[in-house]
């Protein structure tokens, strides 16, 4: 009775029917598989998440014109892609010829400063040393060659991948909710509602963290810009600019500037040169203490300990491009955490009976 019973039971009630080995390889191998593809294609994901980025920026800043200048949203858009790379463009342009101009004076007065330099090391043994070894030190026209054609390859390919992210992101701003959509419709029904919220939480956080990081680009871009102004430095609005602008990385942009900076504030003299370095590391450390922390404690929530551990990290792994988008991709690795593990785990212990 009790066997005729059993039979009878529908199979999901008698349980799940034990893995075979085959079944079990083949799933193994599948996820392997995955595992692979995804890492073979991990620039191109990379490419990606950065054209959502900047399709969040172009998109939040259209709003924002519209919002306060009553625009319709076409004429908002293009504003808010035009008027960017102005900027940009105006700010590196600025930045390059000042830097050029600087550079032509250390490099007329840099035999005389080489000469000195001689001098004073034939007047000592190890310098004499140093001196007799130079030559053989110094790398073959060959290297050269091979670095400068490396360093004009890099520059090509930089530029190929930064066109292909500004075009990319435009085209995700112009149409944000199609792409939404059709992310969606790739999710089996029941589950849409879950990664709807999860998409809207790593969105939330993305936008938070890219507010808290203006507040941080507006400090250093100010701050680096007076306070080489009242050293002396030439074009130093010009070079704060290119700060603040570069601060989009943390602590990666400050050594794009820093030493430019540095070289022409010796190259005006020893004490303007020590008083650029003063005024540099006095804006990072302000910057990494005092605002930095205020906006994303208010903004956003991303320790600095872990922002440069990422950093190391997926720079070893992805490259340049993984640095540039190492802190954003944090930031939604811990929102994801937050919303698929965290407040899964909350939902599930409200559900259970007191």
């Amino acid at each position: 009775m009790n066997k005729d019973l059993l039979a009878r039971l529908p199979l999901a009630q008698q349980g799940p029917a034990p893995m075979g080995p085959f079944r079990a390889g083949l799933l193994f191998m599948a996820a392997a598989g995955t595992a692979v593809i995804i890492w073979q294609l991990a620039q191109l994901l990379l490419v990606l998440f950065a054209c959502v980025l900047v399709a969040m920026m172009v998109s939040r800043l259209a709003g924002s014109f519209r919002k306060w200048l009553r625009l319709p949203y076409p004429v908002a858009f293009v504003l808010a892609i035009l008027l960017p790379l102005a900027f940009i463009v105006s700010a590196f342009g600025l930045f390059g010829v000042q830097m050029a101009a600087q550079f032509d004076l250390l490099v007329q007065s840099l035999p005389a400063a080489v000469a000195d330099l001689k001098a004073w090391l034939e007047t000592q043994e190890l310098g004499r040393r140093l001196l007799a070894e130079l030559p053989n030190m110094a790398p073959s026209g060959s290297r050269v060659a091979e670095f400068v054609q490396g360093l004009v390859s890099d520059v090509g390919t930089v530029l190929s991948i930064v066109a292909i992210i500004l075009v990319g992101g435009i085209y995700f701003a112009a149409q944000p909710d199609l792409y939404r959509r059709s992310l969606l419709a790739l999710v089996p029904p029941e589950r849409r509602i879950r990664v709807y919220r999860t998409q809207k939480a790593a969105f939330r956080a993305l936008l938070a963290w890219l507010k808290a990081q203006g507040v941080g680009m507006a400090f250093v871009g100010v701050a680096t810009g007076t306070g080489l102004s009242l050293v002396g430095i030439p074009g130093a609005p010009a070079i704060g600019l290119v700060a603040g602008l570069c601060e989009f990385v943390p602590y990666l942009g400050t050594f794009v500037v820093a030493i430019p900076s540095i070289l022409i504030g010796f190259s005006m003299g020893v004490e303007t040169g020590l008083w650029t370095i003063v005024v540099i590391i006095g804006v990072q450390q302000i910057q990494g203490n005092l605002v930095s922390p205020i906006a994303q404690s208010q903004l956003a929530d991303l320790p600095p300990a872990l922002t440069i551990f990422t950093l190391i990290v997926f720079g070893v792994l992805m490259g340049p491009l993984g640095v540039i988008l190492a802190v954003p991709l944090t930031v939604v690795g811990m929102a994801l955490i937050r919303e698929l593990v965290i407040k899964d785990r909350r939902r599930k212990q409200d559900r259970l009976p007191a």
